[in-house]
């Protein structure tokens, strides 16, 4: 079988998902070719990139692709000439806005004409987010690239998108698009109320390899508790509410620590609050790590917590990955009532969830678990033969099969 995948960036360092899940079609002997508008400039890259030669197998445009719109118009005319690009006639096409509306604005379309010339065929072409579900069926519509389109919607795309460009941005790749998949029956419901057919539509949460995550509560001996965050540092994430909380719970306990992993635009305004409470000394924002330091670092830690909220914006959550990594490394977790993240942990047994920007109930589930080191261990005892029953990639992987089946 022969799989594309049609990314807006690749590789992303927070998008591992997406990157297992290729790995594991490759390691089944499918033949996987990537296609991203954008290369990520990166020196942190997921060791998997170099393992697999990763890089080797992407496409990206001929003429690269600004993600500033005005130098991407400026280098728009040299598409028309690049080697082996589409026929004229079909580029021309693509800039149609009355049939592909802001793929044509964006000039999306134009510049992967450079890369898909009508020649290519797939069995499969896997999207992931819906924005570049629209572009697979444009392509597809434009005669530039052959195949049964999947696309797979993950968070933002759900609760932002169709908020800033209106509930029936996605009614052509609805209509379009031969199957779709949500990360949670909370994104799952959302896609139903847009629009979306149900009879195509399919809950298939994104994995892990929850072997590599085999540690159980390794910290016992130490006299620090470690707490751990990982997440990009963005409103949706709701860490100041974390860092609030602990800086409230180390006044009784003072021999936590807190370590949050991400980079993101927030990361100034946290630094000021962790500034402004005096918790510098054991509250740290230590910025980026690959997955490979992530399991080391998770491996080092006691408590997961995950504050996530409703952003300004209506951004949400989408399933939460880190939660499941978190539990796959035997921690116990602590995050919120939120979006599909109930899904993903067991309620009471491998975690706690509260009220988003409950500081009060976070410092004292916080509590609980650090007074409480035997119930940390059998949490994430729980937790981790829950996540290795539901969320392994070959589990995952195996049903995406079965979904890739139903369309040959």
């Amino acid at each position: 079988m022969k799989v594309a995948f049609l990314l807006r960036k690749f590789p992303v360092l927070s998008e591992t998902f997406i990157l297992d899940q290729i790995v594991e079609l490759i390691e089944q002997g499918f033949a996987v070719d990537i296609y991203a508008l954008f290369k990520e400039e990166t020196g942190c890259c997921h060791p998997l990139v170099e393992s697999y030669q990763l890089l080797e197998k992407v496409h990206f445009p001929k003429i690269p692709c600004s993600s500033k719109s005005w130098i991407r118009l400026l280098k728009s005319p040299k598409v028309f000439w690049a080697r082996q690009s589409a026929p004229i006639s079909k580029q021309l096409h693509s800039l149609n806005p009355f049939k592909y509306h802001r793929q044509a604005f964006l000039l999306h379309l134009l510049y992967f004409s450079s890369i898909f010339n009508g020649d290519l065929s797939y069995d499969i072409i896997h999207c992931h987010f819906g924005m570049y579900g629209l572009v697979g069926v444009d392509l597809r519509n434009l005669g530039l690239v052959h195949g049964k389109i999947i696309t797979s919607f993950h968070g933002m795309d759900v609760h932002i998108y169709p908020k800033r460009h209106g509930s029936s941005v996605y009614n052509r790749l609805f209509n379009q698009g031969d199957l779709f998949t949500a990360n949670s029956e909370f994104t799952r419901k959302k896609l139903v109320q847009l629009g979306c057919p149900s009879e195509k539509l399919f809950k298939l949460p994104v994995g892990l390899r929850t072997g590599l995550y085999s540690t159980i509560n390794k910290n016992q001996t130490s006299s620090k508790v470690q707490i751990l965050t990982v997440a990009r540092l963005t409103e949706k994430k709701g860490l100041q509410y974390s860092i609030k909380a602990v800086a409230s719970l180390y006044r009784q306990y003072s021999h936590i620590r807190y370590t949050i992993v991400g980079e993101g635009a927030l990361r100034d305004s946290l630094k000021q609050l962790i500034n402004d409470l005096k918790a510098t000394a054991y509250i740290h924002l230590v910025g980026s790590r690959n997955q490979e330091e992530l399991r080391s670092i998770y491996a080092s830690s006691d408590i997961f917590v995950l504050p996530s909220v409703t952003a300004a914006n209506g951004d949400m959550e989408g399933q939460g990955l880190v939660l499941q990594e978190a539990q796959a490394s035997g921690l116990p977790v602590i995050s919120t009532w939120h979006n599909g993240i109930p899904e993903g942990i067991l309620v009471n047994q491998s975690g706690f969830l509260v009220a988003e920007r409950d500081v009060d109930a976070l410092e004292e589930r916080l509590a609980y678990l650090v007074k409480n080191p035997e119930e940390r261990k059998r949490m994430g005892q729980v937790g981790q033969a829950f996540v290795r029953k539901y969320f392994d990639i070959s589990t995952l992987s195996h049903q995406l099969l079965g979904l890739y089946n139903s369309l040959l």
